[in-house]
Formats: structure tokens, C-alpha cells, sequence
């Protein structure tokens, strides 16, 4: 019996943090409620210690730059992708502008969220054109259907995707618009050659990335991009670099055509 427990003690280790979590809550005498309060803060810390192992352990980096790959925000984060500062610090109607988007084009908004992107490109294809909205989260799907079917919005058609494969057929796009997303791909190689075998000839595939050049944007450094990583790791996956615009407030529009 006493060698099981010594091996339980040394299979169960608990985070410093989590020891001093209890600790602070042992301050006052012994009472069961005191007891109860205890075990239920280090099983929370806990908890919340394996979640952020285990998302720690699922990021990767880049084979050719050495990014690290940042983590996917979860749907029940939606609410951040809609807050309102949104409009000042991206500019989203100036972004599209600047990408151009034509009547009648077909559009693949990858990562679309819950749409915070694709109900102003369903504006812009107007009647005659279609956006695939795709994600890898079906409850974002979920949510966006929901915009969808209470703004009426019949030009739209929802995908679910994979973390390698944006699951659009062939030669079936004009443009291909990432926003905020490229940094979170887990498999970036596969998803860019997916992304390739679904633009038409001609193509373009656009990026909107925070700049990484500039310290001062209050971005978390793996949720944004130079222009320098950027093109190291798209250039080889068969796409032409173009151009870059930085007339957003804080985000590169990164343009490359398939080659």
C-alpha cells in the first residue's frame, strides 16, 4: 500500500501555481466549508493547467521560417471577432476596396468565423456572385448560418473544412480571402495547396495579417506576420508574391496569384 502511494504521489504532480491557489484559500481555520473551497480550486487550476498543456503541445511551428503556429480561438471567443473597436483598428470596408472584389466573382472567405468578413463580401459579389464560407469549426458555422437567415442573405454557401483542407472543389474560385487566419493553420502546406487547387487560372489569394514589423500594435506576436515569413512560406506552395498594401491601421494586405 505504501509503495502505491509513492507512486501516485510521483505521477501526480500539481503545478506551483496551483499549489499556491490553495494555499491562499487555507488562510483561514479549518471549517468543511474551507475544506470543500480547497478541493474545488485546485481541481479548476488543475483543469485549466492541462488546457493550456495540451494547447501548447497542439501548436507547431513552420518548417521553413520556424514560426510558431498560433492557436485557433475557439467559437465561444466569436464575440471578440464581432467587437465594435473592430471597425477602427481594420478598416474592413477599406480593406476590401483595396482588394477589389467584383460583381459576379466567386469568393472563398477561409476561416470565416462568424462572418464578420463574408456578409460584406456577399455585398460586394452581389446576386450574381457566390462566397463559400468556410471553417473548421462547425458551431462558427452555426452562428454565421444564424446572420445569414436573419439578414436574408441567399448568396452564401457554408463548408466545413479540415486543418489541411479547405474542402472547396477544383478551379472554383476567383479569389481566396483569409483575414486574421493564416497565422492559426496548423498544417499552412497543406491548407495553401488546397487553397491553389481550388482558384481558377489566374487567381489571387489575399492575406490580412497584423503586422509584425510594428511593436507598437497591441496584437499578440504569434497572431501576426511579416511580410518576410509570409512570403517564405507561400511563395514555395506555387504562388506568386504581387504585392503588398499597409493603408489599413494595422494589418499588411498581402496579395499572391497562383503560378
Amino acid at each position: 500500500m505504501e509503495k502505491r502511494r509513492q507512486a501516485m504521489a510521483v505521477a501526480v504532480t500539481i503545478p506551483a501555481s496551483c499549489q499556491r491557489t490553495v494555499q491562499r484559500t487555507a488562510s483561514s481555520r479549518w471549517t468543511r466549508q474551507n475544506y470543500m473551497t480547497r478541493r474545488l480550486a485546485l481541481r479548476a487550476c488543475l483543469i485549466l493547467s492541462a488546457l493550456a498543456i495540451t494547447a501548447a503541445q497542439s501548436t507547431g511551428a513552420h518548417p521553413i521560417t520556424g514560426r510558431r503556429y498560433a492557436a485557433v480561438m475557439d467559437a465561444r471567443g466569436a464575440g471578440w471577432l464581432d467587437r465594435p473597436e473592430r471597425e477602427a483598428e481594420e478598416a474592413p470596408e477599406r480593406a476590401l476596396d483595396i482588394i477589389g472584389i467584383k460583381k459576379g466573382s466567386t469568393v472563398a472567405d477561409i476561416g470565416a468565423g462568424s462572418g464578420f468578413m463574408t456578409l460584406r463580401l456577399a455585398m460586394r459579389v452581389g446576386s450574381t456572385g457566390l462566397v463559400y464560407a468556410t471553417d473548421i469549426q462547425q458551431a462558427m458555422l452555426d452562428l454565421l448560418a444564424q446572420r445569414l437567415k436573419s439578414g436574408h442573405i441567399t448568396n452564401v454557401q457554408l463548408v466545413l473544412g479540415e486543418s489541411g483542407d479547405p474542402k472547396l472543389s477544383d478551379a472554383s474560385v476567383d479569389l481566396a480571402l483569409l483575414v486574421d487566419v493564416y497565422h492559426e493553420f496548423s498544417e499552412p502546406q497543406s491548407m495553401l495547396r488546397g487553397i491553389r487547387r481550388a482558384l481558377k487560372a489566374g487567381g489571387r489569394l489575399v492575406l490580412l495579417e497584423y503586422r509584425k514589423e510594428e511593436a507598437w500594435i497591441p496584437i499578440r506576436p504569434e497572431h501576426k506576420m511579416s511580410v518576410a515569413e509570409a512570403r517564405a512560406e507561400i511563395e514555395p506552395e506555387g504562388f506568386r508574391f504581387i504585392r503588398v498594401d499597409d493603408g489599413l491601421p494595422w494589418q499588411h494586405v498581402l496579395t499572391f496569384t497562383k503560378r
